[in-house]
């Protein structure tokens, strides 16, 4: 264990996040990495999120830090102008006037197996034995989502609560029920229905994900019971997972954990 002894830079922190999850695993549209900020600016504290908002930043500030680390990046997409037309655009600019720096680790974390967004899915549900479920070109360790087995096969309606209550999710959206337990589960955080036919070839009974279209749900065919539990809900775990990994190397430096809920969707 590594103690704070040094006045530490962004960059020093960057490297331990990229040591977990190196840049070069972020898919091509992706934007992870400094996204505000010199990375030899000295660091007063970090706070970490799921998303940086303009409320994010102004916690930060309230917080004596001068970091964010997000899993999402703020800025996906060029930005041509700087006048306060967008929340993107407010967001960078209060990030630049308060002199906060603004750090995005995300589908590389996605594509980890180690200390992933999806390994951590995977404790919370409670599986075991699992394995990459689209494992990235001659890399075993690293690639989309996850599938793995409960120590004890669940009626699928227990499944749901299961899952339900694990995840903090206030509702699932599901595929019909199959009449059939679930005891091999697949998972990813985030937007995943591009793997269903992944999951449903690796022999997953269910495959918790989020953000299904209608006639996504359709694709199951019966083959599986999709539990979609929600954007926000499926990676919200991942605010605590950067935590972890940054505390244990600098345990005694301020770390916070954002008290804001950054979920846009809200239910009724």
């Amino acid at each position: 264990m590594v103690y704070f002894n040094k006045m530490m830079k962004v960059q020093d922190i960057t490297s331990i996040l990229e040591s977990v999850a190196p840049p070069h695993l972020q898919e091509s549209y992706d934007n992870s990495g400094l996204i505000v900020g010199n990375p030899d600016d000295t660091v007063t504290g970090i706070l970490f999120c799921l998303d940086s908002t303009e409320e994010i930043i102004e916690e930060a500030v309230r917080l004596g830090c001068n970091m964010v680390v997000a899993h999402h990046p703020i800025v996906f997409r060029g930005l041509k102008r700087f006048n306060g037309s967008s929340y993107v655009e407010r967001t960078v600019i209060r990030a630049i006037r308060k002199q906060v720096a603004v750090y995005a680790i995300h589908t590389n974390l996605d594509n980890v197996y180690f200390r992933g967004v999806n390994s951590k899915i995977a404790e919370k549900l409670g599986l075991t034995d699992t394995t990459i479920l689209l494992p990235r070109p001659g890399q075993e360790q690293a690639g989309a989502g996850l599938v793995g087995n409960l120590s004890t096969p669940m009626d699928e309606t227990d499944f749901l609560h299961h899952v339900r209550n694990a995840m903090n999710a206030p509702c699932i959206r599901h595929t019909r029920l199959l009449g059939r337990s679930v005891g091999r589960v697949a998972v990813c955080g985030g937007a995943g229905s591009f793997l269903l036919t992944d999951a449903i070839r690796a022999g997953a009974d269910a495959f918790v994900s989020a953000d299904f279209k209608y006639h996504e749900f359709f694709d199951a065919e019966d083959r599986l019971v999709v539990a979609d539990i929600g954007h926000f809900e499926s990676e919200q775990y991942t605010i605590q997972l950067l935590f972890d990994i940054i505390s244990e190397k600098y345990p005694t430096f301020a770390l916070h954990l954002t008290k804001v809920r950054t979920n846009p969707v809200h239910y009724l």
